[in-house]
């Protein structure tokens, strides 16, 4: 018999052995016997994950001929159906992007779960597209048949075991899973592809759960910026999850949206998203989660975020067309289309907003050398777009001239819509969030920067009266990867 098996079998004896003594009622027998029960169930499952296939599901293993039972308890919701990948914790390396490795010791080996994407219940749809990962912990136990027990359990459920007469904390790794998730995907890369008319990126825009959705946390719901993909949330994400009282209190989702359409139709976009999850996760609209929501935007992501709590009225329509919808020429497809984009309510249920580095004012970037040559390459297409050209030919009279002007020169996509003089944007400019809305202003200013800006955007633009705080920090655009922002922000949030 091979004497890797023979090791295995001994490990996993041991586990046994250990987890027998872990029931002591003496204090310094039980700590011995935990770290024990863990070193041993360490190396069985290091045997174990090379020598069994890749996906696992419950089922009897043999261990150098000894029966072991593998056991799933107490899963997420999303891991129930079809078989898991399973790594230890340990084996996933934390990208420095993420900052530290927040863990919460206890019994047993903190694990990570992956599985693929599903596609046959609506809420597959509100999985990220590289998988669904989640912490779990794995121990060994006797069963009550004699034969041993490898249990592998989730831990947002049930945090703790009973061993003897007293509960355990289960051992977790709360950052690997995230960090499992953000090795395997590509999204960065296609995120800048997309700018110039890649449609992978766009194929992928969606609102994603990065945990099973709870009816009585708050959603955080993160918006990124121009040019950019959820991964720039990864530090602030790790940073929720390695707090317990954020943890307990938030749940995050993260948004992906093609950044090379105009600022509007990305606010429809995300309106359109919100309103598919919640048919998903909450159609009666009675669950706490769906009135108590926050948006945190960055850059771009930010104007988008703030015209999501914010009351169009005709104020960007009558920069569009000096008549109202129902006296255009066209199909009414076409109309509705595009009155869904210039006339917009605040979005129900979300309480607060941050936003970050957020050129509410325009960028004076894209009118720049660089904006310029960016317009030549950036491209956006959507139905959204055709129906806008398609009406505003068919009504050219009641168009504003300066409009059309600037569409046919600039054209309309991310880039245009950012520059402080065009016309739907200096127009949007004036929206305010809505009262009941708390919201809160971060901003860079580099020093020895003239007139004061972090390189992209003014200081005067990032900045909006209102804003229930302000706060300004020497960096450049990148605030999500400031310590002195990503503080203040666990700040806010900590608040009632």
């Amino acid at each position: 018999m091979p004497r890797k098996g023979l090791a295995a079998r001994s490990w996993m004896r041991c586990a046994v052995a250990a987890y027998r003594a872990a029931e002591s009622d003496q204090a310094a027998r039980q700590a011995e016997a935990q770290s024990i029960a863990d070193s041993c169930t360490h190396e069985l499952l290091g045997f174990l994950l090379d020598e069994e296939p890749a996906l696992w599901r419950p089922r009897t293993l043999s261990v150098a001929g000894q029966p072991l039972r593998v056991v799933f308890r107490d899963l997420p919701n999303s891991l129930y159906d079809g078989p898991i990948a399973l790594v230890r914790a340990d084996e996933v390396t934390i990208p420095a992007v993420m900052g530290e490795r927040y863990t919460s010791p206890g019994y047993g080996v903190s694990m990570v779960g992956w599985q693929a994407q599903c596609h046959d219940k609506p809420i597959c749809a509100l999985d990220p597209p590289d998988g669904i990962t989640r912490a779990l912990t794995a121990w060994v136990e006797p069963g009550q048949d004699g034969v041993a027990e490898l249990v592998v359990a989730g831990t947002r459920k049930r945090s703790e075991i009973t061993i003897g007469q007293r509960s355990v904390p289960l051992a977790t790794d709360f950052s690997a899973a995230y960090a499992a998730l953000f090795d395997r995907t590509r999204i960065n890369r296609l995120a800048v592809w997309n700018l110039i008319g890649g449609r992978q990126f766009a194929l992928r825009a969606g609102l994603y759960l990065l945990e099973d959705y709870d009816p009585a946390k708050t959603p955080l719901i993160m918006v990124h910026g121009l040019g950019r993909s959820p991964m720039v949330w990864a530090r602030l994400t790790n940073l929720i999850d390695g707090s317990p009282e954020l943890r307990a209190r938030y749940q995050v989702w993260h948004i992906i949206y093609p950044t090379n359409t105009p600022v509007l139709l990305n606010r429809l976009y995300l309106q359109r998203m919100m309103d598919r999850a919640w048919r998903i996760l909450d159609p009666d609209g009675t669950a706490p989660a769906h009135h108590d929501m926050v948006l945190i935007g960055h850059s771009m992501g930010g104007v988008i975020s703030r015209l999501m709590v914010s009351n169009s009225g005709n104020v960007i329509w009558n920069t569009v067309f000096d008549v109202p919808p129902d006296v255009l020429r066209g199909s009414p497809e076409d109309i509705a289309q595009i009155e869904a984009l210039f006339r917009f309510r605040a979005y129900p249920g979300v309480t607060r907003a941050i936003f970050l580095a957020s050129p509410h004012l325009g960028s004076p970037t894209a009118d720049s050398f660089l904006g310029r040559l960016a317009l030549r390459f950036v491209h956006a297409h959507a139905p959204e777009l055709d129906a806008l050209r398609r009406v505003a030919e068919e009504n050219r009279a009641h168009e504003n001239p300066l409009l059309a002007q600037d569409y046919s020169r600039k054209g309309l996509t991310s880039i245009s819509t950012l520059r402080a003089g065009q016309p739907v944007s200096h127009a949007a400019q004036s929206l305010m969030p809505v009262p009941g809305v708390r919201y809160y202003t971060l901003a860079g200013n580099l020093r020895g920067s003239n007139p004061p800006s972090d390189g992209f955007v003014p200081l005067q633009s990032a900045l909006i009266p209102g804003a229930t705080s302000t706060t300004i920090v020497d960096s450049n655009h990148k605030l999500y990867l400031n310590d002195e922002v990503l503080a203040k922000i666990l700040e806010i949030l900590r608040q009632p």
